[in-house]
Formats: structure tokens, sequence, C-alpha cells
């Protein structure tokens, strides 16, 4: 009687347990999830996303998505594995809403995809995380077992009327069902072990973070000419060793997000270089004017935080160019917007993924700021009304980049309401008074489309 009544509560507690709380998955915020990265690629603004995947060996998922009209744009894919060399190939054709390619790996851990599209390439490292079953999981999935086998066994054995084995089997049978429960209660705080591919731990770094990066620009070729085509290279150096910095992670969706613009502000890009090699950015550009061009790059290296470089390079004039233009990029029109918020002298619709020609960016748009004159250090408010249904764009609802005049200052922040919102509100501190150049940047669902617009703001003393 006692057997039984042993085995009963057993049993019972066995199924309460596991009908009752279901077992902790380990978290970890890479494995699982999806790797999304800009890239400005054959004369358009893609966006790389590689799904996260669940098994290896398994499929990988990759689908290219188009900010800007494509007409089936096919996208050339090379997976390798960066430990055996493996490689699988593929593609993909960039769509607002794409179809994704499926590649098989074998296994987990660093991998190189190589992308291909009109003429370019980019090489992205990235690795293929998947989660790995937490100690906690083999003992409760292991204690029930035990737990059910011996239940069977004791009720055989109390059937054949063998009390002390019974009560033996029956008291293995609770200690698998308690092992089952222990671990059912402390597992979520144990800390959950890294997924399988994971890069090894990071010791502590001196100064909490790592040196900061120098860049190199530089053009190819050397001397761009207004009105043709050129390549704009970011070599990233370690400020501490000299070495290609090659360890940077992906930071609002992108691994750098590059701003160019015309000293005068009338030609403005936010791009997405390339990586083309160890610590190497590349991206194609066109300027529609000789003169001056400021170039900044936000980027973030792993386990440290963001950066903000700056640097310039000249565009010369061509021998069919007008003598008007004295080669300092400046004109009439230079820095001033019409009545719908485009700027005058903007090269229109280019591979850079920026809209603002004429007025077919904005739509008559026009930013409201609050207020009307800013006050230097204290916050104002930027708001504008969108021509068509916002989609997220590098993961945010919109954009804006706040430049001063010399090109000293760069600002950037995001519009953090919701997706499909056609109001997009900012908030901005102006670091002091002067006037600013502006662009306000956002998705619909053919094309990227850019406010320009300037901002005059006073002193902190001169404000009632």
């Amino acid at each position: 009687m006692r057997v039984a009544r042993l085995l009963a509560f057993a049993a019972l507690l066995a199924a309460l347990l596991s009908t009752g709380a279901s077992p902790a998955a380990a978290h970890n915020v890479s494995a699982g999830a999806d790797l999304r990265l800009a890239q400005t690629i054959a004369g358009t603004e893609l966006t790389v996303v590689v799904k996260g995947t669940t098994r290896v060996p398994g499929p990988l998922r990759i689908g290219i998505i188009a900010y800007q009209p494509v007409t089936g744009l096919p996208v050339a894919l090379e997976v390798r594995s960066a430990e055996d060399g493996r490689t699988v190939t593929g593609e993909a054709v960039a769509a607002a809403d794409p179809r994704y390619a499926e590649l098989r790996v074998e296994r987990t851990g660093p991998h190189v995809l190589t992308l291909g599209a009109g003429g370019e390439s980019a090489v992205v490292p990235f690795r293929v995380l998947v989660e790995r079953g937490s100690g906690a999981e083999l003992l409760i999935y292991g204690g029930f077992f035990v737990a059910g086998v011996l239940l069977v066994g004791g009720l055989l054995t109390g059937a054949l009327a063998r009390p002390g084995p019974a009560m033996a089997v029956a008291a293995g049978a609770a200690a698998g069902v308690t092992v089952a429960a222990m671990a059912i209660v402390f597992e979520p705080m144990v800390p959950p072990g890294p997924p399988d591919g994971a890069a090894p731990p990071v010791t502590a770094l001196a100064g909490g973070g790592r040196p900061y990066v120098q860049e190199r620009v530089a053009t190819e070729p050397a001397r761009p000419v207004a009105g043709e085509e050129f390549t704009l290279r970011v070599d990233l150096v370690d400020g501490s060793t000299g070495r290609p910095v090659d360890d940077l992670t992906a930071h609002h969706e992108a691994l750098a997000h590059l701003v160019v613009t015309s000293e005068d502000g009338s030609y403005f890009r936010h791009v997405h270089p390339l990586r083309t090699g160890p610590g190497r950015l590349e991206v194609r550009l066109r300027a529609d004017r000789p003169g001056r061009y400021l170039a900044h790059a936000e980027l973030e290296r792993e386990d440290s935080g963001g950066q903000l470089l700056a640097a310039s390079f000249d565009v010369h004039r061509s021998g069919t160019q007008s003598a008007a233009d004295d080669g300092t990029g400046s004109d009439a029109n230079a820095g001033k917007s019409d009545s719908t918020g485009s700027d005058v002298g903007s090269d229109a619709g280019d591979s850079t993924g920026s809209d603002v020609s004429g007025g077919a960016g904005t739509g008559g748009a026009v930013p409201v700021v609050t207020p009307a004159v800013p006050v230097a250090g204290r916050p104002a408010t930027i708001e504008v009304d969108a021509t068509g249904p916002v989609r997220p764009w590098l993961g945010m609802s919109g954009h804006l980049i706040v430049r001063d005049r010399d090109g000293a200052f760069l600002g950037h922040v995001h519009e953090m309401g919701s997706p499909g919102s056609r109001r997009l509100r900012f908030t901005f501190s102006f670091p002091a008074e002067g006037s600013y150049l502006a662009w306000v940047q956002y998705a619909l669902a053919d094309r990227i489309v850019t406010v320009p617009f300037t901002v005059e703001v006073s002193a902190q003393e001169n404000a009632r």
C-alpha cells in the first residue's frame, strides 16, 4: 500500500510539473536573429538580409531588399566557411518584397558572404550561430525520463508482491522528478552558454574599449572630375597597432554610414560603402560640380563605442565645363532651397540612395521647426509630413542629419515613431548658434526620400 502511494505521488508530481511549467530556452540576442546590412551597390541602395538559422547542417536563407526602383537586379551570392573553405553559391533578385535564396551550410562559426552586382562586389564576414541546449534542459528531460522508466518498473515490481525492490524503484522515481523540478526552478538563474559558432569570449579591454580608428581617404581616380563616376575609398587603421581595422559591428543595420556633402551643402549623399577587403570600404559616387567635399563616416567597433570620422577630398573641373565654375564648387544657388524644400543645385536620383530632385523627393513637404529659431543647447522639434506610408529603413522610420556650415560638426538622430505613420518627428539639440544644413530622410514603398532645409540657431544668452 505504501509503495502504491509513493508511486502515485511521483506520477502526480511529474504530471503537474510537465504541464504547469515549460523549460526556459537559452537566450542570446544574436543566435537565431536576422543579420541586416545596408549596401550601396550597383547604383542603388539595398539591404542584405541573412535569416537566422535553427539547425546546422541546414538551409541559410538570404534576401536582398531594394529601397529604390530596380528591375530584376540579380545579386550573385557566395557563402564560404572560414574554417574549412567549403563554398556554396546562389543568386537573389533585389526587390522591395524579395524572395529569399536558400543556400546550405554544413557548420556553424565564421563565414564570408560575397555579393556581386553591377560589376561591384562586397565581402561581408558573419557568423552562423545556432542556439545550444542548456544543461538544465538535459536534467529536466533526463529526470522525467528516468522517473517514467522507474515508475513503470515500480508498478511491475509491486504487482509481483516484492515490496523491498518496489520501494527502491519508487524512491528512484521520486528522485528523478525532484531533480527535474529543481532544474526547472533554478534554470532561469543560470547564465546561458554561448551559442554554437560564437566567437571566443573577449577579455577585458584596457580603457574600456578598443583604440580609436584612424582613416585614410582617397579617390580613384586620384583627381575625380565633376559629372564622372569615381570611387571613394576609406581605409581604416587601428590607432594603436597601425593594422587594418576589420572588427566593425553592425550599427543601425550597416557596417558604416557615410555622409558625403559639398562644402556649400548643395550636394548630399547618405550611403553605405562596401567592405572590399580587411579594413577597406568603397563606394561609387558622382559629383555634379567641382569643389571641396566633406566625408563623415559613422561606425562602431566590436566591444567598443561608436565613432565619427571626418575627411575631405576635391572634385575637379572637366575640360568642357563652363568657365563660370571656378573650381570652388559654389554658384549663385548653392546652399539655397526652393519652396518645396528641395535643394536647387542637387544632383538628383543617382546611385547613392537620395532623391532630392526638384521637389520629386519631397512632394512639397516643408519641415516645421519648433521653436522657429531654436536656441543653442536646448531641444528643438523638427516635424515633416511624409508623402506616403513610411517603411523602416536602417531599422528606423526616419533619419535627421545635421551639419554646420563649415562641416566641423555632424549630428544624426532618428525618428522613433510607429512604422507606417506619415508624420515624422525628431528632437535635436543644436550645439551652438549659427546656420545649419539639415536633411530628413525616410523610405517609401519604392524609394528613399530626402528633404533638405536650413535652420538658424540663436545663442542661449539671447533667448528670452
